[in-house]
């Protein structure tokens, strides 16, 4: 089995290959057959964490993988990452386990690549301002993937602690060493959104971090942080105002994306108003950004074929370097 750690993923494995192969595998995802249970989340109250297992297999393709990710929010405070896993990839003709992959780099890279990916079909071409709202480890690549796909010449960052968003300040120029546009941290949230062409919302909120009110014609809403069916970073004015509304997949914000499972249990707005899945768009099924003026909102809570579509191109990217550590189990 090859072990590929954070680091030997790193050392040969970028944001632009992400978006390339996500891409593709999406496309794949609309041609064939994908076997995807729902995942298994594990709430850990004492701790305010979860522990998540996903199991996906391509039969065509001839792969499988199980993700086992835990997130517990806490953790910096005793010097430990929030998020931590594994990817366990298989061969799904043979039984074969082909390698264990570090998955908290790879769950926060796919994140980004699928949102930098619906970004190139919904923001507007001239988009050059982007808000980060939450500024923790998963927003370092939803900002590097938007920075792949728009030409952003101004970053503002708001955070309920103001120091974190210092924080991930000092960090964007190592993260993105091509960006030379400005950098400002906000004290607000509507105040950043005002400003913002593409909105990141990566945080774990309850209730909406950002009002509808503030939002102006032509803006694009990436929203990764909720995950839950309490969780709710959107709030339904957006929805509302959204002329389209992609979800990374239909049947899983349907069972986990509070932002619009409860305006959907509220009556004022509907699951039948989604204009599609990430997949559909990016086969070009259906229509993305259609004029300047349309208000639109990405929504992605996650499923195991992105991990297999990643993991599979790493693992082979990681045999033709001969990267990683081959071991016997």
């Amino acid at each position: 089995m090859l072990i590929l750690s954070e680091k030997d993923i790193r050392s040969f494995y970028s944001m632009k290959n992400a978006l390339q192969d996500m891409r593709e595998g999406l496309i794949r995802q609309t041609e064939a057959e994908i076997l995807n249970p729902h995942r298994t989340v594990l709430d850990i109250p004492e701790h305010e964490a979860s522990a998540l297992y996903m199991p996906c297999a391509m039969p065509s393709a001839g792969k499988s993988v199980v993700k086992a990710v835990t997130i517990f929010p806490h953790n910096p405070s005793i010097g430990k990452k929030t998020t931590q896993g594994v990817i366990l990839l298989s061969d799904a003709r043979n039984g074969d386990h082909l390698a264990l992959l570090n998955a908290s780099y790879l769950t926060s890279l796919r994140t980004g690549a699928i949102s930098g990916v619906a970004t190139a079909h919904l923001a507007r071409e001239d988009a050059r301002t982007v808000a980060v709202i939450g500024c923790g480890a998963m927003a370092e690549e939803q900002l590097q993937a938007v920075l792949e796909v728009r030409e952003i010449s101004s970053v503002i960052l708001y955070n309920r602690t103001t120091d974190k968003a210092h924080r991930f300040a000092g960090k964007i120029k190592d993260l993105c060493p091509d960006f030379d546009g400005t950098i400002t941290i906000s004290g607000d949230a509507d105040s950043a959104a005002a400003e913002a062409d593409i909105i990141i919302c990566a945080t774990r909120s309850s209730t909406p971090v950002f009002s509808g009110k503030a939002l102006n014609p032509g803006t694009h809403i990436n929203g990764v942080g909720s995950y839950q069916p309490h969780m709710q970073e959107v709030g339904e004015e957006t929805l509302l105002k959204c002329s389209k509304i992609v979800a990374d997949t239909i049947e899983g914000v349907k069972e986990e994306a509070g932002d619009l499972i409860i305006p959907a249990n509220s009556g004022t707005w509907s699951f039948d108003q989604l204009h599609g899945e990430l997949g559909e768009l990016a086969a070009g099924l259906i229509s993305g950004r259609e004029n300047d003026q349309e208000i639109t909102f990405f929504k992605s809570v996650g499923t195991a074929y992105f991990d297999l579509a990643i993991a599979s191109a790493v693992y082979q990217k990681a045999l033709e370097l001969g990267a990683g550590t081959e071991v016997e189990i």
